[in-house]
C-alpha cells in the first residue's frame, strides 16, 4: 500500500531530484522513497549505538527475553 505526502524541498535539492529523476528516468517519488530507506537504515544504525552506550554506561539494562515472555504470560 502507498500513502501519499505532500512534502517542501529546498530549492537546490529540488534542482538535483528533478536532474536525477530525469537522467534516470526514474520517478522523483521512487527516488525519495529508495533515499528514505537508505537513509532510515542510517538512522536505525545511530539509534543502536546510543543504545549500546547507554548500556556500557549503565543507563539501561538489558531483559531477558524468557522473562518478558513469562511476564506476558506467553
Amino acid at each position: 500500500m502507498q500513502t501519499r505526502h505532500n512534502i517542501t524541498l529546498d530549492e537546490e535539492i529540488s534542482k538535483e531530484l528533478e536532474t536525477l529523476a530525469r537522467e534516470l528516468g526514474e520517478k522523483k517519488s521512487n527516488i525519495i522513497e529508495k533515499a528514505l530507506a537508505v537513509y532510515f537504515d542510517l538512522l536505525d544504525l545511530k539509534i543502536a549505538q546510543k543504545r549500546l552506550k547507554a548500556l556500557k554506561a549503565g543507563r539501561d539494562r538489558l531483559v531477558d527475553a524468557e522473562d518478558v515472555w513469562k511476564r506476558l504470560g506467553l
